[in-house]
């Protein structure tokens, strides 16, 4: 399979990713996990798959008609409801919700601004969400909704900050945008001449901005979020034309996002990295995933060691004490879950 970080002798765990066949070559960036026996996937070809058993089988619950467009975000409750986000200009970027395991699906929002391009989605809880679009007339732009997908609605954009030249979201994922409790959010850019991490507090109404050190360019910037609470997070991106290099590739945040420190390159991941997420059972570890392989910190994101050297694109985790699992997700229908 690959590399495993070695048991250390002051019992550091090990961390390996069990790959579960999935009969499919799509590539899945969309990801939702709900528990060890739970999850979703979405990816291209419009694909959505769904398992119920811990991935030893998975079944195939696309929505109909879905079959040009290109899923990057799945937010799933349980094994029976779930939103999944299809990206592209115009009217490929579209929500899809499913309330009985993926057998029917209502498309719940179509963007119809040929300017806008849905990124990802995120919730709060069961009822409250936000998608976030790239900059349209300068401004990123919200949609959100109170009924758990059923209904979305552009937000107006009057407290949102101003957008730089050539800055953007970075669909790679799902988790350029990341919710956490009561009505906090963040979402993460790249494109210009810095990244940074939008916050709000209100359920994206108004927004502040943070400049970030990480790398920055066209095509570098923070590409995932990870927050453990509404102080804590963790930053992980670079530049995905240069995949095995960590270019100034993660930052850690202890003040909500106001503020992030650059972690040092010999701590950093081995190179970019797409998805990240905290596990359920430690509050310091942060698994990350990228082309060139997935990175463990059991500090809280102040230093990285590589476990394993295929390719993910997403990682989530859901879950409490022995209900708790990791998925990770990529390319050729790769889908796996962590063990520990």
């Amino acid at each position: 399979m690959s590399s495993v970080v070695p048991a250390q002798a002051h019992g550091e765990p090990s961390y390996r990713w069990e790959l579960t066949p999935t009969g499919t070559t799509a590539q899945f960036r969309g990801l939702a996990a709900v528990s060890k026996d739970v999850a979703w996937v979405g990816g291209t070809a419009g694909t959505v798959l769904r398992t119920v058993d811990g991935g030893k089988h998975w079944q195939n619950v696309s929505p109909a008609g879905a079959e040009t467009l290109q899923f990057r975000d799945v937010e799933a409750f349980d094994a029976q409801r779930a939103v999944a986000l299809t990206i592209g200009e115009g009217e490929d970027s579209r929500v899809y919700r499913t309330a009985d395991g993926g057998k029917t699906w209502s498309e719940t929002f179509r963007n119809t601004d040929p300017k806008a391009f849905y990124d990802c989605i995120a919730f709060n809880d069961a009822k409250h969400g936000l998608a976030m679009s790239d900059p349209v007339d300068g401004k990123f732009r919200i949609a959100a909704t109170s009924d758990g997908g059923k209904s979305w609605h552009v937000q107006p954009t009057d407290g949102m900050p101003a957008a730089l030249p050539g800055e953007a979201g970075f669909a790679a994922s799902g988790t350029c945008l990341v919710a956490g409790a009561g009505r906090t959010a963040w979402f993460a850019t790249g494109g210009g001449d810095r990244p940074r991490v939008f916050r709000t507090f209100d359920g994206g109404r108004r927004w502040t901005v943070a400049d970030s050190p990480m790398a920055s360019g066209a095509a570098a910037g923070i590409f995932s979020l990870a927050f453990r609470n509404t102080l804590f997070g963790v930053a992980v991106g670079g530049d995905f034309t240069k995949p095995t290099e960590a270019v100034n590739a993660a930052s850690v945040t202890y003040d909500g996002g106001r503020t992030w420190k650059l972690v040092p390159a010999d701590r950093a991941p081995k190179g970019y990295r797409s998805g990240s997420h905290f596990v359920p059972w430690s509050p310091t570890t942060v698994i990350a995933v990228g082309p060139s392989g997935s990175d463990v910190s059991l500090d809280g994101g102040r230093s990285w060691k590589q476990f394993y050297d295929g390719s993910f694109d997403s990682v989530e985790c859901a879950g409490h004490g022995t209900n708790a699992g990791c998925w990770a997700s990529g390319a050729q229908g790769a889908v796996a879950r962590l063990t520990h």
